[in-house]
């Protein structure tokens, strides 16, 4: 087995911080590091995925959220939580897509926008039932006598307070932390969805999207090895590096986004994330910067090759731009164009700046979504995602799990 040497010093005034600067890429095959790095257990965590979706699908089940649709298609749907949770309306925003008749609106902020009332639905989300802003959007929401529907921890604030308001509830399971529970939030947030009209979604597809992550889960197991595990594989080549993760859909940029989240919770990595359309018309020019094609140009065409892979190990040549493209070709038709962007122009559009990245000696990895349905698509985009930005933390000899930083801000700003 290897040794692994002791971590770097932690910055002055940052107690309680560990972790090395440079990754240590002979860890990720190293089985029994990686588990002794891993105390809070969160890559089984993220293997979770498949279960939390069935697990959620039959919690839901017993909520009786059919019974929603009785009382009729709302006017707009509002999702309300930070982080995680948050990010649920984001997903169900894509898949409802922009032919939905209902707008649905992902809200971040304490309480709910002005324009809610009667006519409106309000799902609060909250993976332990504490976050202030779900709490202040439910409890809004009574007052107002919009239909509220609430999902978070058992026996929690959030929950006392949907039985005050006699409103459905979905106790999820709760996971530490909540960004491990990105599925068990999804799932009840879709499932709502479907009883209010907004989105079909089969029984089917929730069972091949879980069967989809069960399978993401076993190829990206701690005991494979990086040459076939394709997570240990992404997170070696984006060691050392300024990710920027482009979608080439709705559905992926929520994905990207998705990665960004993790890379900076889990392996303090920061990174740049959207949407590639959006991208296109102004972010693309980070491939010319100081950490893309200036860093390129910068390099000694006759210097030695040997020397110069040298300085790169060492740190010498600086940080580059690492770009990931989240390729989803969709499920569009030729007679269902939405705007003028079907899927084979923003396919086109992520061919184009995989070559431009090409061109100024930038790295590009390509993640094709697969799947029937959308939210098997969406599975595919991001549990190898998951799984890299974990397998990322341990190599720099992060704890995932814990970041001190959250605690502190959380500490500072409490009153």
């Amino acid at each position: 087995m290897t040794t692994h040497g002791p971590l770097d010093r932690p910055p002055e005034g940052a107690a309680g911080l560990t972790g090395r600067r440079d990754a240590d890429e002979e860890l990720l095959n190293d089985t029994e590091a990686l588990e002794a790095g891993d105390p809070g257990l969160m890559l089984r965590a993220i293997a979770s995925a498949g279960p939390q979706v069935r697990e959620s699908a039959s919690v839901a089940a017993d909520a009786n959220l059919a019974a929603l649709a009785d009382e009729g298609r709302p006017r707009s749907v509002v999702v309300a939580g930070v982080g995680t949770a948050a990010r649920t309306g984001d997903i169900l925003a894509t898949i409802a897509g922009a032919r939905s008749l209902v707008p649905v609106i992902s809200h971040r902020s304490p309480g709910v926008p002005g324009w809610v009332g009667a006519a409106d639905v309000v799902l609060a989300v909250s993976a332990s039932g504490r976050s202030p802003e779900a709490i202040a959007a439910a409890d809004a929401a009574a007052r107002r006598g919009a239909r509220l529907v609430a999902i978070g921890a058992p026996d929690s604030e959030l929950a006392a307070l949907a039985e005050r308001a006699r409103a459905p509830f979905v106790p999820v399971p709760r996971r530490a932390p909540a960004r491990a529970s990105l599925w068990a939030l999804t799932v009840p947030v879709l499932l709502a969805a479907r009883a209010f009209g907004l989105i079909r979604l089969p029984e089917a597809d929730l069972a091949e999207t879980a069967t989809r992550l069960d399978e993401d889960a076993e190829r990206c197991r701690v005991a494979a090895d990086a040459f076939v595990n394709p997570a240990k594989a992404l997170a070696l080549d984006l060691a050392g590096s300024i990710p920027v993760v482009w979608g080439s859909s709705p559905l992926a940029a929520v994905a990207a986004r998705r990665f960004a989240d993790t890379l900076s919770s889990n392996a303090r990595y920061p990174a740049v994330a959207g949407d590639l359309g959006e991208a296109g018309r102004g972010r693309v020019g980070l491939l010319d910067g100081v950490y893309g094609g200036l860093a390129e140009s910068a390099r000694d065409i006759f210097a030695d090759p040997h020397a110069d892979a040298d300085a790169s190990d060492s740190g010498d040549r600086g940080t580059r731009l690492h770009l990931v493209l989240l390729r989803d070709r969709g499920l569009v038709s030729d007679e269902e164009e939405v705007e003028g962007e079907p899927a084979a122009v923003e396919l086109r559009r992520a061919d184009a700046v995989a070559e431009l990245a090409s061109r100024r000696g930038v790295r590009c990895t390509v993640i094709e979504a697969e799947g029937a349905s959308a939210a098997e698509r969406f599975a595919s985009l991001t549990l190898v995602p998951d799984f890299a930005s974990v397998y990322l933390a341990l190599a720099h000899g992060f704890d995932p799990m814990a970041v001190p930083a959250v605690s502190e801000m959380k500490e500072l700003s409490t009153p």
